[in-house]
């Protein structure tokens, strides 16, 4: 990359994706770059392609993302920044079509489970596509006034949509979280709001191991956010945890709290030390 070409930040999914927005929110500088699957995403950094990646990796609603909690242990990327965005859906259709006219609406079977109440209301027969931007970007191609897509307003932006209606998710609270990852690893910062540290575990094979790991976490008062397994290579007995806990590793307690984990598992990785979201509460 030369000193005058834009930085570039990966993404699984088409141009207007709902992790494309989250991209534009956290680096609207960078220029997007869309990728097939996490994987690929997050080979584009580790080839030179892009600069950062984006990855979701919760949603208030449907809970864990799949697979990404075991893709990051081996990522070889380091996670640096949080980023939250509400999944606002809107009804998107060809220019000049009136909402009388929509007689279909294409999206992901998880958007279309979100606006039940919107659909029936208007009588729009549910049709499943394969992602929220990608069926946009087919209703815009396909040049059918009474087929719409749900996607979000920057898909509509992209691929020429009117925006019908807007916000019409029977759900006001849902998010998706999403963790901003790089090569390399920054533990120096301090955010206003705190610090998150994310790290992977597994726990020796000893009676009340997972328990007496945690012990060390709530005798030095260290508030834990995530804690969530995960088995490894398809094995029952090799089950390795995700966890999310406030704080820096150079904090006092912290690094307690760390080492009395240490004497209870078998390895330890932090993926990432970086401030908490300013949208976490």
């Amino acid at each position: 990359m030369t000193a005058d070409t834009p930085a570039r930040i990966a993404f699984q999914g088409e141009l207007g994706a709902y992790s494309h927005e989250a991209c534009h929110a956290a680096r609207p500088e960078m220029t997007p770059v869309p990728c097939r699957t996490f994987e690929d995403a997050i080979d584009a950094v580790l080839e030179g392609r892009a600069e950062l990646a984006m990855l979701p990796v919760e949603n208030s609603t449907y809970g864990r993302v799949a697979d990404i909690h075991s893709l990051l242990p081996q990522s070889g990327l380091h996670i640096i920044e949080e980023s939250f965005v509400r999944v606002h859906i809107n009804l998107l259709a060809l220019p000049g079509t009136a909402l009388k006219d929509i007689k279909s609406a294409m999206s992901h079977t998880v958007l279309l489970g979100q606006c039940k109440s919107f659909l029936a209301r208007h009588g729009i027969r549910r049709v499943t596509g394969a992602d929220t931007a990608g069926s946009a970007k087919d209703v815009a191609a396909g040049g059918d006034p009474s087929m719409a897509a749900l996607a979000s307003e920057l898909a509509g932006d992209i691929y020429g949509l009117d925006l019908l209606a807007r916000h019409i998710e029977d759900q006001g609270n849902n998010t998706t979280r999403f963790l901003l990852m790089s090569p390399q690893a920054d533990h120096s910062r301090r955010g206003d709001h705190g610090m998150i540290t994310s790290f992977v575990f597994e726990v020796r094979n000893i009676p009340a191991a997972l328990y007496k790991a945690m012990g060390g976490f709530a005798t030095n008062g260290i508030n834990m956010t995530k804690l969530e397994s995960y088995m490894v290579g398809g094995s029952f007995t090799a089950t390795q945890f995700y966890a999310d806990i406030e704080g820096h590793p150079e904090d006092p307690a912290v690094r307690r709290a760390m080492e009395e984990l240490e004497y209870f598992t078998n390895m330890i990785e932090i993926l990432g030390v970086y401030p908490a979201s300013p949208d976490r509460d």
